[in-house]
């Protein structure tokens, strides 16, 4: 029945939406795409982003690790997309390991990923993107025009990838 609603309302919808001119048809938003460890460090290698982790390892288990595993792709293009926006450097410290706050947009969900603070990427965050209100444990924070927030945390970006700004 599923199947038959569906090959009947969306036909229906496009005549309707062709004959009534100011009609909206709002797409859903598609599902997030996960990528593999691998997956990713192939397109951050290709990027010329370096990764490093105080454990030495990539084990999604393991805290003291960087791992990429189940990150969102729109977090790894995001990256890549501030790392070809900025000319910076890009060292990744963080990314889906274990270990991080939790929450819906959160570092093991893919939503996020930890930059290493250096000049070069804190001029760029400070003078191309907006400051707005500090994050509840007092970080500050800016907002990209594509909407990924970058909260300063001190010795990393902890960023929040909504999208991939543009790539």
């Amino acid at each position: 029945m599923n199947s038959f609603v569906r090959r009947v309302t969306v036909p229906l919808t496009a005549l309707l939406v062709g004959f009534l001119p100011g009609v909206l048809v709002i797409e859903q938003a598609s599902a997030v795409t996960k990528m593999t460890h691998a997956q990713a460090t192939a397109i951050f290698s290709a990027a010329g982003i370096t990764w490093s982790s105080s454990g030495g390892c990539s084990d999604w288990n393991n805290p003291t690790c960087t791992s990429f595993t189940n990150v969102n792709d729109s977090s790894v293009y995001g990256v890549r997309t501030l790392k070809q926006s900025s000319g910076c450097a890009i060292r990744i410290t963080g990314g889906t390991e274990t270990g991080h706050a939790g929450g819906t947009y959160s570092h093991r969900n893919g939503y996020k990923l930890d930059v290493a603070v250096a000049t070069c990427v804190n001029s760029y965050v400070r003078n191309n993107f907006t400051r707005i209100a500090d994050r509840g444990d007092g970080a500050q924070q800016w907002r990209s025009g594509a909407g990924n927030i970058y909260a300063n945390e001190g010795n990393h970006w902890d960023i929040t990838f909504y999208n991939c700004g543009g790539c």
